[in-house]
């Protein structure tokens, strides 16, 4: 997606090998317009797959989630990092390791908003080792929900998290996909959408 490709090169600020700082436009402020043209994208690349709601994990992922969940008429939710004192009803839970922050997170949803009629694409701000859509898909599962796909704005190509999601046949699209942070360049191959 040559918008979002161009905003990452204006914008972005790579911090070592492996990390990429989209914090002006996407993890931190958000550009609401942008937002807007990724949900719609993703949106337009699984119209066909009848999905019924769009998953997400807090903090980064909801943004481009409820875009793509109001371009295709169907609720969002989020997996939770922590426990809230209204969560008291039945939940799903798994657990996810992030590099940013090198901790182990328990993301949990409840039960009641995912079930097995549910046909589920998961959006999220970034793939690189895949552990939160790895969680996520374990969250879905618990509930019999079927993830009919994985939409990612950026994508760090040079890790293992593809591959991971790919190996569990299911269909990833990304809006970016970033060959490489080395040098603090950033360099770009082939988007999905």
């Amino acid at each position: 997606m040559k918008e979002l490709t161009d905003r990452i090169k204006e914008n972005g600020r790579v911090l070592g090998e492996g990390v990429l700082k989209v914090d002006e436009f996407i993890t931190h402020q958000v550009d609401p317009e942008l937002m807007d043209a990724m949900g719609k994208r993703l949106a337009e690349v699984f119209a066909e797959k009848k999905i019924t709601k769009v998953v997400t994990i807090e903090a980064s992922g909801i943004a481009p989630a409820v875009y793509a969940a109001q371009a295709l008429k169907v609720p969002m939710i989020f997996a939770r990092k922590s426990k809230s004192l209204t969560m008291n009803e039945e939940l799903l839970t798994a657990s996810v390791y992030s590099f940013t922050k090198q901790l182990t997170s328990t993301i949990s949803i409840s039960r009641k908003f995912l079930s097995a009629e549910d046909n589920v694409l998961l959006v999220d701000d970034f793939l690189a080792n895949g552990q939160a859509a790895k969680g996520l898909i374990e969250l879905c599962q618990q509930a019999g929900a079927n993830v009919a796909g994985i939409g990612i704005l950026i994508e760090k190509s040079f890790q293992d998290g593809r591959q991971l999601i790919e190996d569990m046949d299911i269909p990833v699209v990304s809006l970016a996909r970033i060959s490489s942070l080395h040098d603090g360049k950033v360099t770009f191959i082939e988007e999905d959408a």
